[in-house]
């Protein structure tokens, strides 16, 4: 073990300039990096509900966890993503190790789990595998409503078997379903299909040369021979209207593509998902083909939820051809989304009885049946560090609990305790050894 240095440097006070308001030589408070945040204790009711909605529906569908590091190669997106898409040019965190290694901060999740599935050998199990995950990713943006540096993402990904459009209409069926699961309404669904190999390099051909023609913006004229296909994907002013007399990829898509396609939407009109066609819809990222969507919130332009299939990409990461589709979703999103259909923006945590103890003779008792009312599974708030009866009543009054239970000196030699209703003051002595049994049936 290396020894302990207990010597403190002094904490050397950094000037503050006027500018911004603080004083010369005091401390200026720290505040979270740009475009990341913190999840305060209000919100988590909420996450909660998100996350057991996650659950629930991926267990129902067959789905397994998986979980993969937060740092991987910047080759993995650089080949996965594309060299030419805005997450590897613009918003990957990247470092550099003490070895030399150039990992980044994962942007998004589906390459790692494609890279864990090779890795791995995850196609010697029973095929199509049926994977999801919950998890931060970070992308180096302009931090905006509904946008943030540091985000979680809750994904779905059915990984190998056959291509079947089945599965495309699955992925839009299991993030329609989460949405639901937590009440959502309004949503909007929106899908595409951006070909195969075989179809794809004709379209992109009259894409360039409908584009050449137009006056764009600077980024889309570097995309123009890079990335045709992004080209749709601009929102700048000045490409908008550029996009709205472009070519259609559906009447370029090969016979193929045209079926599974075809077949995906009759899966979907099967189930009743509604959807409306944007044949501009292409998706940010290179390794996707064939179906494409995403799924807003009617009155909102930004996805809550987005997918589609990648056939290509296990190849690109040096694995066996792979037929794979997926759909992942941005939770802040979801969250914000929940937070607008509240009534009460405060969402407090459910009301719980408080335990108050009298005397520092009581709190080892109280302790010992804080124990015993987790045992029961029964919740409890309590202040063990106050002494003072009227701060803990006060507390308890500040967490809206319906009850008190007291427990005094007195009560502790006789072995009950005070049952206290906090809206009427009417207090009455209960057998310590009934009170979970007194709580359980009141509540």
């Amino acid at each position: 073990m290396m020894p302990i240095n207990n010597h403190k440097e002094p904490v050397k006070k950094v000037p503050i300039s006027p500018k911004q308001g603080g004083k010369e030589g005091k401390l200026q408070p720290f505040q979270s990096p740009k475009g990341m945040h913190d999840i305060l204790p209000a919100d988590w009711p909420l996450w909660d509900k998100v996350y057991k909605a996650a659950k629930d529906v991926a267990d129902f569908y067959n789905f397994s966890r998986i979980e993969t590091p937060m740092l991987e190669s910047v080759d993995l997106f650089v080949r996965g993503v594309g060299e030419v898409t805005d997450i590897v040019e613009k918003e990957m965190f990247v470092l550099k190790t003490k070895g030399g290694d150039k990992l980044a901060l994962r942007p998004e999740f589906t390459s790692p789990v494609v890279r864990s599935y090779i890795e791995n050998g995850l196609h010697r199990l029973p095929q199509p595998l049926k994977l999801y995950y919950w998890g931060p990713v970070f992308r180096h943006e302009k931090p905006q409503a509904g946008r943030y540096r540091q985000f979680n993402q809750l994904g779905f990904e059915i990984l190998g078997g056959e291509g079947d459009p089945i599965y495309d209409s699955q992925a839009i069926i299991l993030a329609y379903r989460f949405l639901e699961e937590l009440k959502a309404k309004n949503l909007m669904v929106q899908v595409n299909s951006i070909g195969c190999r075989v179809c794809r390099p004709n379209y992109k051909k009259k894409l360039i040369e409908y584009y050449k023609k137009q006056d764009i913006c600077k980024e889309c004229e570097g995309r123009l021979e890079k990335n045709p296909l992004r080209l749709l994907d601009c929102k700048s002013d000045v490409c908008q209207p550029v996009k709205l007399g472009a070519p259609s990829i559906l009447d370029s898509l090969c016979a193929a593509c045209k079926k599974h396609f075809k077949e995906a939407l009759e899966y979907l009109d099967e189930v009743s998902i509604p959807y409306t066609l944007n044949p501009y819809l292409v998706r940010g990222l290179d390794y996707y083909n064939r179906t494409v969507f995403e799924i807003f919130r009617e009155g909102s332009d930004l996805a809550i939820a987005s997918g589609g299939r990648y056939d290509y990409l296990s190849e690109m990461l040096g694995g066996r051809p792979t037929p794979a589709t997926g759909v992942a979703a941005g939770l802040e999103r979801v969250v914000e989304m929940l937070k607008a259909d509240l009534k009460d923006q405060n969402h407090k945590v459910k009301s719980k009885v408080f335990l108050v103890h009298v005397g520092e003779m009581t709190k080892k008792r109280a302790l010992l049946l804080v124990e015993e009312f987790r045992k029961a599974n029964m919740p409890v708030m309590e202040a063990l560090g106050k002494d003072s009866l009227s701060a803990q009543l006060e507390r308890a009054a500040k967490m809206n609990s319906p009850f008190a239970l007291i427990l005094g000196q007195k009560e502790a030699y006789e072995g009950s305790i005070i049952l206290r209703d906090m809206t009427t003051g009417v207090q009455e002595s209960i057998p310590l050894n009934k009170i979970i049994e007194e709580v359980k049936r009141r509540q």
